[in-house]
């Protein structure tokens, strides 16, 4: 590699980590402004004072401000999603299956429910009509693939013959509903009061998999 090649690299990369930090910037400010003000009075000077970079950047990185909402939708939801499904542990043969669904439960509840992400699927909602592609990246980063990760884990529990379930997408829906319900509709329209404690969503995922078990369960 001769010296011009390995500055012209070195530049590049400059170049490169200080656009992905300009990104992240505009992320972070655009996700604060817009959890604040709403969709509709959030604004891109604002997010542009925010971030510290000038409107120009903005639209350089997200061709509108509608492709810049629907970017913090997608992360938002994705992250979610990661922390709930994306390190499952398999069930250990001979431990207590209500215990292992009861903690699965619960961590779906404690990461889902949150004033953030709950403002930000309130304000999707009240998009949904206008800009139908925010509800749709919502809707398949979130509850989409949180049912095909239930899915896939009751297939698994029934082939080992922990559970009877003839279709695990029906029994995924019911384990989601059951468990998430009243502390979803409690959250979405009670707005940050209407967050149970986590006393109280760990009781009622507790309840909820009691139920469920009665159901689908083997004993």
């Amino acid at each position: 590699m001769t010296r011009d090649t390995a500055m012209n690299d070195g530049l590049a990369n400059r170049d490169g980590g200080r656009t992905a930090q300009k990104r992240k910037a505009i992320l972070e400010a655009a996700t604060t402004i817009f959890l604040r003000d709403g969709y509709l009075a959030a604004g891109m000077d604002e997010i542009a004072r925010l971030a510290d970079v000038s409107k120009q950047t903005i639209y350089k990185q997200f061709t509108s401000k509608e492709a810049l909402f629907l970017e913090i939708v997608s992360g938002l939801t994705n992250a979610g999603s990661d922390a709930v499904h994306g390190d499952i542990p398999d069930f250990v043969p001979g431990s207590d299956l209500h215990a292992y669904l009861e903690d699965y439960a619960y961590r779906q509840l404690r990461i889902v429910i949150t004033p953030r992400l709950m403002q930000l699927r309130r304000m999707v909602i009240g998009e949904a009509g206008r800009f139908p592609e925010l509800g749709k990246a919502l809707y398949e980063s979130g509850p989409k693939r949180a049912m095909a990760a239930m899915e896939a884990m009751f297939r698994h529990l029934a082939d080992r013959g922990l559970l009877r379930i003839d279709d695990p997408s029906v029994a995924a829906s019911h384990f989601n509903w059951l468990v998430m319900s009243q502390p979803l509709n409690q959250a979405m329209l009670l707005g940050d009061a209407g967050i149970p404690e986590a006393e109280a969503l760990r009781r009622h995922a507790a309840e909820a998999v009691h139920v469920f078990l009665a159901a689908y369960g083997t004993g």
